[in-house]
């Protein structure tokens, strides 16, 4: 009898493993009687912040709605430039758009993945118009090179959003990232770090009087019932899904660590794979929301592991600026985006998640290790 596959990612498997605390949080959560922004938002807030570091949460209905409240948040025009990566989910440059803002795409280091500081220096020596703030996409689970960008930012007066959409609970020069830059957007789809039973995100900031601003703007603009005092959404992150966070969120530390042996146990056994390794940043901690290794034979890699029962993914096989929705009429910095374009070619997602047995870890490599020898 063949193995069941293994999968690359699996959020039921998180659930089961903390069913009964779920389980009470919701019956608790369904008796108290109160689903919109209510004591569980409330509480999750705190929480994630103290957690994170930083004075303020804003729950908002997604990970992009939280960026869009972000970009919301600094009042920017139809011709502020937001600069960010073209390597990363289409809701990075969707959020600008929505926001009323125009996206400017930086190529990213090859080694990290992440947005290159002395690309956006370049860029910046010759902006299309204003570039009023800098999405750092924070991507696969480690950080961006901050503190160049934050140099930047001081040398060109421009504000700062972390997208910490895949980097919940990793640190970066002794501050956990998402409390380094002016505002943060965090994402809780199910298959994150912390992860909801649906969608869920949070908007995070030292700045009192930002929070004032993105808690009105997720709710219409209200600053009391039924009046609006600016033009605001309504993305609210409800009751239900803040209370499942609650619980999850006593677990990221003990998951992340999981995560983090898993890639332990790939580095060893695929170093000599040929392929691609995942790089890491001197002073930051990686979390390992996708273990992403690349490789120029990539489409035959991944069809060679369907074969043999293994789960891959390709985060992301389409840079945004190549999209149909966006190829063409993107402000693209100067030089191009010839790595972003790369990385899309070779990247390649291998199995991730905290429950992953170390059997189903020796699998991977094991057949990983096959298919390299017969490349």
């Amino acid at each position: 009898m063949s193995e069941p596959p293994v999968p690359q990612a699996d959020p039921r498997a998180g659930y089961r493993a903390h069913r009964p605390a779920i389980d009470a949080a919701i019956a608790r959560m369904l008796e108290a009687g109160r689903y919109i922004l209510g004591p569980e938002v409330a509480a999750f807030e705190r929480e994630f912040a103290a957690y994170i570091g930083c004075r303020h949460a804003v729950g908002a209905a997604s990970g992009t709605e939280a960026l869009v409240l972000a970009l919301k948040a600094l009042d920017l025009g139809p011709d502020d430039y937001v600069a960010t990566v073209s390597h990363t989910a289409v809701a990075t440059v969707a959020a600008i758009e929505l926001a009323g803002a125009k996206p400017l795409l930086i190529d990213i280091d090859p080694a990290t993945y992440t947005l290159d500081p002395a690309r956006l220096a370049a860029a910046l020596a010759r902006p299309p118009g204003r570039v009023a703030a800098v999405i750092a996409v924070h991507l696969y689970g480690l950080g961006a090179d901050i503190s160049g960008i934050a140099d930047l930012a001081r040398q060109h007066s421009f504000r700062m959003i972390e997208d910490c959409a895949q980097s919940h609970g990793a640190w970066l020069g002794g501050q956990r990232l998402g409390s380094i830059g002016d505002l943060a957007a965090f994402s809780f789809y199910p298959t994150k770090n912390l992860g909801a039973i649906g969608d869920g995100g949070a908007v995070l900031t030292q700045d009192a009087a930002l929070a004032r601003r993105l808690a009105e703007l997720r709710e219409y603009g209200w600053r009391q019932r039924y009046v609006s005092a600016r033009v605001g959404m309504n993305s609210r992150l409800d009751e239900l899904q803040a209370a499942i966070l609650r619980v999850k969120l006593r677990a990221l530390d003990g998951d992340n660590a999981r995560r983090q042996a898993i890639a332990g146990a790939y580095d060893d056994g695929l170093r000599w794979s040929g392929l691609g390794l995942p790089a890491r940043r001197p002073g930051a901690s990686h979390v390992f929301h996708q273990y992403v290794v690349r490789s120029p034979r990539r489409d035959a890699l991944q069809a060679a592991l369907k074969a043999l029962g293994i789960g891959t993914n390709i985060h992301y096989p389409v840079p945004v600026h190549l999209q149909p929705a966006y190829q063409g009429r993107i402000a693209i910095a100067p030089g191009g985006l010839a790595e972003s374009e790369r990385a899309a070619r070779e990247v390649l997602s291998l199995p991730m998640f905290p429950e992953l047995a170390d059997d189903q870890v020796a699998r991977v490599i094991a057949a990983v290790r096959s298919v390299s020898s017969d490349g």
